[in-house]
């Protein structure tokens, strides 16, 4: 386990004596490069070869930014391009973490060769494609176009994992089924869904338009994603990611349970440069992992902690991970009206998971870290006091200037950062006597690692959106949405039908909640082989319309569509923790000692209040700032009550689902609690909501008046 005595540096160029990773912070290091950035560690001449191909992403990147007038099929096809090669350099179909392979095998060369020829065919060959042969594609075409969907769903599988090359799998060959298709012949009424489609058909659908591979997902990856990815990569380069977890711990490791809500703060504020949760579990947990240990946490609870607050991070503004970005290109909104959205249900999450922490400490009877141990508040707000002028500018920038697009944004932020990086450099290097010339390299040094992070962090967005671009494009050619859609309704007319006694309202309100549940167990059951991007479209795509239908909403308002769209996008987040395919919950287990399925269950237990906050979200809009069918139409005097009243609904909730508050819990206890959270679910009317405190009032002097006949249980930290 990780030493939880040593020092913690804010000096982000030094490694203090002690400091040197242990086994389980390098295999939790190995399993998120297996998973995110690729297994290999190349040497020699492949090595460079990497490097090379990762800046020139970058720059490509940054230059199709800053002109912003190439072509949309061209920009979203060099991007998949840069990918392609990429995937198959670096990501080997077999991951064997601590067993990294350090040469590119034969067949790899051709079929990443390969692959980018397809993307590169198409640049060229798309003018002619679309003009002069009207869309129609020639048999080259097909050939060409059939390759490029099969190297995709093979980077898929190195990438992200085999989920969802089945899953495009699947919808593909439904797509050829019907009297039309490849698959003829009187197959039976269940499987004569619709007309088919042949395969000449579908490859065209799928490879040379906008509705398909290299639709509005990698659309987003390439316009958006990939400069907020690259902004972070550098961020945390910078030193700031370091930085940020020394201000939690010099805040909070003195209070009781410190080392969890240290935890917890790092979290947030690395959620806000960082998309995923794998990664904030290695960079933060290294520390907070072996503290939390120490003071009392057990080894899975102590992962648990790292893997909730972690996961939790994607809701943080203004990143929130790839799917955001692609949550209001869905929606056609700005980014700014979204991540104001976000914001208070962001910060309530948060928020309750410091009262968990809490609630945990409590029933263990645990104490914080010695003073002696934290790194000084002041002082370490002193040393990187600069770290939060590019995130102001970005977050201000964002969320005040309606003229400014999040790339254009971003973009500068990167131009700001790369000056800050080789005068930090610099600075640091005249400080210790190594003078500003070798400072200058090193920032460049620092910069180039910096891309290739950045880089390799995106090649798995960049595959999860073309092939996720697959499924859509199905859905799209088939009408497959519409199906679903149909059945769906069948069952939720079932429902209104059995509910009828109970009046109108509860029917509808009862079928809207079978329909919601339904759609939260889709979502932890394909997060269990997706990533939370992938996810979120495939749920986006055909699950959000029929949430919509059932419920009756206007699917062009995006005031309506928008709790639909957070919904399903908060329990894609929750499956990262989800046993018992939780990455997330085997890299903390790696840095904690600790059993991963077991830390992986534990953390679902801490996600239940994101479960809350969800159906939150979607019964009480005001949340997301939702008011008279406007976004950012909430007045700040209600918005204040109605925080006030969801935050005690999720303290309450959580007290429940944990079996404590002031001490533990007996059924009736739980009971009220849960009754008083779901009130407040929707906050119908003041009076009610009052009620709901006065339950929550009644339990915890019931429990007081309780503590003075005998002291309250504490648990073993085992």
């Amino acid at each position: 386990m990780s030493d939880p005595t040593r020092p913690i540096s804010s000096d982000p160029t030094l490694t203090p004596p002690g400091t040197e990773m242990t086994d389980g912070e390098r295999r939790a290091i190995e399993m998120v490069e297996a998973a995110e950035t690729g297994g290999r560690k190349l040497q020699g001449a492949q090595k460079w070869l990497v490097t090379l191909l990762a800046v020139a992403w970058c720059l490509y990147q940054m230059y199709a930014a800053q002109v912003g007038n190439i072509d949309t099929l061209t920009l979203r096809a060099t991007h998949l391009s840069f990918a392609f090669a990429l995937a198959y350099l670096v990501f080997p179909f077999r991951k064997t973490p601590g067993r990294p392979q350090t040469r590119v095998p034969w067949y790899d060369w051709i079929l990443g060769v390969g692959a980018t020829a397809t993307a590169i065919y198409l640049i060229a060959q798309y003018p002619q494609i679309a003009t002069v042969q009207g869309g129609v594609l020639t048999s080259t075409d097909v050939w060409v176009g059939s390759g490029m969907v099969l190297l995709l769903m093979l980077a898929a599988w190195r990438t992200i994992g085999i989920a969802m090359p089945i899953v495009a799998g699947v919808f593909m060959l439904y797509a050829l089924t019907g009297p039309r298709g490849l698959i003829r012949g009187d197959l039976g009424p269940q499987l004569q869904l619709h007309a088919g489609q042949t395969w000449p058909q579908v490859v065209g659908q799928l490879f040379a338009n906008t509705e398909g591979i290299f639709g509005t997902a990698i659309g987003v990856s390439a316009q958006i994603v990939f400069l907020f990815v690259l902004f972070g990569a550098i961020f945390d380069k910078l030193g700031a990611g370091e930085w940020f977890m020394n201000v939690a711990q010099g805040l909070l490791g003195g209070f009781r349970g410190g080392p969890a809500k240290a935890s917890v703060l790092s979290s947030a504020l690395n959620g806000i440069i960082s998309g995923s949760a794998v990664s904030n579990v290695v960079t933060g947990g290294n520390i907070t992992i072996g503290t939390m240990k120490r003071v009392g946490y057990s080894a899975e609870k102590a992962g648990a902690i790292e893997v909730a607050s972690s996961s939790n991070g994607q809701l943080m503004p203004p990143v929130m991970g790839a799917a955001a970005f692609i949550m209001a290109q869905n929606l056609n909104i700005e980014y700014r009206s979204l991540i104001l959205a976000a914001a208070i249900p962001a910060f309530l999450c948060y928020g309750a998971l410091l009262v968990v922490t809490h609630i945990e400490a409590l029933k263990l009877n645990l104490r914080g870290l010695p003073k002696s141990e934290l790194p000084r508040v002041r002082q370490t707000l002193l040393s990187g006091w600069y770290y939060l002028l590019p995130l102001g500018y970005l977050i201000g920038t964002l969320t005040i200037n309606p003229d400014a697009t999040p790339e254009r944004v971003a973009l500068n932020t990167i131009f700001v950062m790369m000056v800050m990086m080789f005068v930090q450099e610099a600075f640091f290097a005249a400080r210790d006597g190594r003078g500003p010339g070798r400072g200058l390299l090193d920032g460049g040094r620092k910069l180039i690692e910096a891309f290739e992070s950045g880089a390799r962090s995106m090649i798995g967005i960049a595959i999860a959106t073309a092939a996720a671009g697959i499924i859509v494009g199905i859905v799209t050619i088939t009408g497959l949405g519409f199906g679903l859609a149909d059945i769906v309704q069948l069952a939720s007319d079932g429902v209104r039908s059995l509910m009828a006694f109970a009046g109108p309202q509860v029917a509808t309100f009862a079928s809207v909640l079978v329909v919601l549940f339904m759609a939260q167990l889709i979502a932890l059951i394909l997060g269990m082989g997706l990533p939370t991007t992938a996810n979120y479209i495939l749920m986006s795509a055909l699950i959000v319309p029929i949430i919509a239908k059932v419920a009756g909403l206007d699917t062009s308002n995006p005031a309506q569509m928008l709790p639909v769209h957070m919904f399903v996008f908060y329990f894609g987040i929750m499956a990262d923790s989800t046993p018992p395919v939780a990455l997330a919950a085997f890299a903390a287990a790696a840095i904690s000692g600790g059993n991963p399925v077991a830390t992986g269950v534990q953390a679902f237990k801490y996600e239940l209040r994101t479960a809350l906050l969800a159906y939150m979200m979607f019964f009480n809009p005001q949340l997301l700032l939702i008011a008279n069918g406007r976004l950012n139409g909430v007045p700040f005097g209600e918005a204040v009550f109605m925080v006030i009243f969801a935050f005690i609904g999720l303290v309450a909730f959580s007290a429940a689902t944990m079996r404590f508050l002031h001490r533990k819990t007996n059924p009736v206890q739980m009971l009220l609690l849960l009754i008083a959270s779901f009130i407040l679910i929707i906050p119908t009317h003041l009076l009610i909501n009052l009620g709901a405190l006065g339950l929550i009032a009644l339990v915890y002097f019931w429990q007081k008046a309780g503590s003075r006949s005998e002291p309250p249980a504490t648990l073993s930290p085992a």
